[in-house]
């Protein structure tokens, strides 16, 4: 690649991992479009101040690099990049060992916190919004139905670590007011 820019989007279509081209608006890029929002967001988490917090991101972040190459491809061969099982598994692993840092959930938490927690709540909710775009995009086209396992847990994730950054940090947890 010799530059960023190829012009060949300019009429508001873009390619597909197959190559085939598609509106900008489409709902497929409409969904990895906003995963690659929340991989971004991720990324201004990082550094936590917590070396096993920042690792774990990392390796989100890597996730999601394969989430959007999974949903960029709408017929994948068996060697393509795709979201298996296990990373959903992982996941759920990490959630599990993390809650025990914590004190038990009675209420609602309202996000926010230090810095780094208040991120991993915002992270949370573009992550939901990714999630519900490839709900949708799923009711119109074949989607490997993994992705969005991976998606509603990683959301889950990223609320329980922002409940642990903030512990970490000393930072209250507050509840609404109704």
């Amino acid at each position: 690649m010799t530059t960023i820019y190829t012009g060949r989007g300019d009429e508001g279509d873009t390619d597909l991992r197959d190559m085939s081209r598609v509106s900008k608006s489409s709902p497929r890029i409409e969904a990895y479009g906003t995963v690659d929002e929340a991989n971004a967001l991720i990324g201004t988490v990082r550094p936590t101040g917590h070396d096993d917090l920042d690792e774990l991101l990392e390796a989100i972040q890597n996730h999601l690099h394969v989430v959007q190459a999974d949903l960029a491809n709408p017929d994948p061969d068996p060697d393509d990049p795709q979201v298996e099982p296990d990373l959903v598994e992982t996941l759920e692993d990490r959630i599990d060992a993390l809650d025990e840092e914590l004190e038990p959930l009675t209420a609602f938490v309202l996000p926010g916190g230090g810095e780094s927690g208040a991120r991993l709540h915002h992270a949370r909710t573009v992550t939901r919004r990714a999630e519900r775009r490839v709900v949708e995009l799923a009711r119109s086209e074949p989607i490997n139905e993994t992705v969005v396992s991976y998606l509603n847990r990683l959301s889950d994730l990223l609320f329980t670590l922002g409940r642990v950054a903030n512990a970490r940090d000393g930072e209250p947890e507050e509840s609404p007011t109704y």
